[in-house]
């Protein structure tokens, strides 16, 4: 097998619209021999009748990510799509069974919307806030089937589709990929499914910064939306909203609470500068960094986190609690064996021999944590209020390095540990959830405006 390895030729996986290149972050991730997880290497690591040595995945991954040709296949295991002690003939029947599982769903959303599932997509409005019908402005026609009363949950999930239009538009617009417009409507339906499905949380903007990737890697749509599904299963609480708090708050107590662990003197600044609830940092932890690395650099980043955090258990977490709603941790599922502790990421194993049980603190937690640390002597120096700090901040896009980011958040989190002594402070709160909206919408449409 020819293994390219410069970051030119990793890019052309994943082609640019020349009008966009002067405008995108530079790849910086490079595929190794030995280190990156080759194709070679990958079905090696199959018995004949299917197993996966998950842990020597794992630590190949570690080391040097996942070449692009395997990436889609090698994240469905990374997100629990597949128990790795499971068959060829065991994951084609969990495979039959998701795409009629999705093909149903979809059907139950084409009924309602025809639009779904025709290559096309909306992005303008289909019903009023009380559930009339909006005609299309282009043609006077009606995008919904149902002349009848519709109900709250069907109300909502049609307000949604036209943001999910809008947001599908500006995802990763700079890849030739999305020129096509079959490639975003193939992008609108699984989000849109996704948001029928999710009835507790639905869509929120972001949601298609995750999935993107997905979509792009998958070929099969119903395929490309349960590695999506997954994914949201670690994600979905940093996206739901109630009138008094915001998911990621959560995180953002955790990201304060690290901080003022291993850096109190950057803490009080920050807290000096009306910065101590860590607002600064939601886009980061709630689209994973997407905006902060080219696509290649945030599919390694991704997958490189994801094998770290891995426990062998996720799958049968997640397949004892298929509802979408369910959003337990990994962590949830103790391990008992040092054979079965082997095959965990080294976050998570850390974790689990040290017996620090707080989900709140993805290993995404303490990459925001170590940007901080990498930026604390000009946060000290220079930052004068919130503005400063976001403008400092806003200079790692494009010359962050994520093998370095990871490992400086690792030894973070090893140094947290050690000095916390697993008794966690009271989580900083917003009083107010009305206050993230802002922020957050705020930075999808200064990013809407670049090319």
């Amino acid at each position: 097998m020819f293994f390219k390895t410069s970051s030119e030729e990793l890019d052309s996986y994943y082609p640019v619209r020349a009008e966009c290149a002067a405008d995108v972050p530079k790849t910086r991730f490079k595929a190794r021999v030995g280190k990156t997880l080759s194709p070679r290497r990958w079905n090696a690591a199959f018995t004949v009748d299917g197993h996966l040595d998950i842990a020597a995945i794992l630590r190949r991954i570690q080391r040097g990510g996942i070449h692009p040709t395997i990436k889609g296949v090698v994240w469905e295991f990374l997100l629990g799509c597949f128990d790795p002690n499971s068959t060829f003939d065991e994951r084609n029947d969990i495979r039959r069974q998701r795409r009629g599982q999705y093909d149903a769903l979809k059907a139950v959303c084409q009924k309602m919307v025809p639009t779904v599932g025709s290559g096309k997509f909306i992005t303008t409005p289909v019903v009023t806030d009380d559930g009339h019908p909006v005609p299309d402005p282009q043609n006077n026609t009606y995008a919904i089937s149902n002349s009848g009363q519709l109900d709250q949950r069907e109300i909502q999930w049609m307000l949604s589709l036209s943001q999910i239009g809008l947001d599908v538009v500006r995802t990763d617009r700079t890849l030739v990929f999305y020129e096509n417009e079959a490639n975003q409507a193939k992008l609108w339906d699984i989000l849109a499914v996704y948001a029928w499905m999710d009835k507790d949380i639905g869509y929120v903007q972001g949601m298609n910064d995750i999935c993107s990737p997905m979509v792009i890697l998958i070929e099969h749509e119903a395929d490309a939306f349960w590695c999506f599904e997954r994914a949201m299963r670690r994600l979905r609480e940093n996206f739901r909203c109630t009138s008094s708090a915001m998911g990621v708050q959560s995180q953002l107590g955790t990201l304060s609470q690290i901080v003022n662990t291993i850096d109190p003197k950057l803490h009080r600044h920050l807290e000096e500068l009306d910065g101590g609830e860590y607002l600064f940092a939601i886009r980061m932890l709630m689209v994973l960094f997407r905006r902060e690395f080219s696509f290649v650099d945030a599919m390694y980043l991704w997958e490189v986190m994801w094998a770290m955090e891995y426990n062998p258990n996720i799958f049968t977490l997640y397949e004892e609690s298929r509802d979408a709603s369910s959003s337990r941790s990994q962590g949830e599922v103790k391990v008992k064996h040092k054979k079965t502790l082997k095959q965990c990421g080294k976050f998570e194993r850390k974790n689990l021999e040290t017996g620090w049980t707080d989900q709140r603190g993805a290993l995404a937690v303490f990459l925001v944590a170590s940007v901080l640390q990498k930026k604390n002597k000009r946060l000290l120096r220079e930052a004068q209020g919130m503005d400063d700090v976001v403008q400092i901040l806003g200079e790692i896009t494009g010359n962050l390095d994520a093998k370095k980011a990871l490992k400086e958040a690792l030894s973070i989190h090893k140094k947290y540990l050690s000095k916390a002594s697993f008794i966690l402070m009271p989580i900083h709160s917003c009083t107010d959830a009305s206050i993230f909206f802002p922020i957050l919408t705020a930075s999808y449409l200064m990013q809407s405006k670049k090319p």
